[in-house]
């Protein structure tokens, strides 16, 4: 059986694979003075009434400071030597950017997943502590993306530098208009990201297609998204086609056998 896991800026998620069938997943908050032990569950040793053997430990980060307590505790309890991706890794695309080396690591899981998954060309749209957008082109190529603040950053951001700014939950809010900071907060961190998005994509789906063809489905990006917050933008945002909260994970899982 596999293992996969993915650490990210606000979330550890871990994937336990039987093939290619996700049999168990679940997540914590990511600390960076986590201990060995605190990164061993029995959740991970049982799913289904039945022991796992897990022989494979596949790892994505953009932690580096949780590196070596992850191989430690996936050695400490499974006697395996996790496999780190980094950019080595055969993600089956051309990577169009200088240096490759520069874009990280979770980009590039998130593209090869999408690629092998959905098809090409396809955007992979990631809401977490960052939004990224990514293209990957008809052939192939990964063509490079977009970084902005996530809602949760914005949100966070606002609280620390002002001082009057409290801070919010992130929700759809009930109108546009907010008639308190606090809903007007709201409003503005959900709406404004929802504009915001809906932009990119719009200005993604420009790129390699003269526009008089761009009513053709065939030749434009399938639009894919991941991450904490995908589940809600994807209600408001209707170029969106899928929503992959597994994206990560089964790209861990896929790129096991070229590692």
């Amino acid at each position: 059986m596999l293992l996969a896991i993915d650490i990210g800026n606000s979330l550890i998620k871990f994937g336990l694979f039987d093939g290619a069938e996700l049999l168990d997943k679940f997540a914590i908050a990511t600390k960076r003075d986590y201990r060995f032990e605190e990164l061993q569950f029995d959740r991970l040793q049982f799913a289904d009434g039945r022991v796992l053997n897990v022989d494979t430990v596949m790892v994505s980060t953009v932690v580096p400071d949780l590196i070596d307590v992850v191989r430690e505790a996936s050695q400490a309890q499974f006697k395996v030597t996790p496999i780190f991706v980094d950019h080595g890794a055969d993600f089956g695309l051309k990577i169009n950017c200088d240096p490759p080396t520069s874009v990280g690591i979770d980009r590039l899981i998130n593209a090869s997943s999408a690629a092998k998954t959905y098809g090409t060309p396809v955007l992979v749209c990631s809401f977490g502590t960052a939004t990224v957008i990514d293209a990957i082109s008809k052939d192939g190529e990964f063509l490079g993306g977009i970084i902005a603040p996530g809602m949760k950053t914005m949100a966070e951001s606002l609280h620390e530098r002002g001082a009057q700014l409290p801070p919010i939950e992130i929700t759809r809010p009930e109108s546009l208009i907010g008639n308190s900071t606090a809903s007007a907060i709201r409003s503005g961190v959900f709406n404004g990201h929802i504009a915001m998005v809906e932009g990119l994509i719009e200005r993604f789906m420009s790129i390699g297609v003269p526009k008089k063809e761009r009513l053709k489905p065939s030749l434009l990006p399938k639009v894919i998204a991941t991450g904490g917050f995908a589940k809600l933008i994807a209600t408001e945002v209707k170029a969106i086609d899928t929503v992959d909260e597994n994206l990560t994970l089964d790209g861990l899982r896929l790129l096991a056998p070229t590692l």
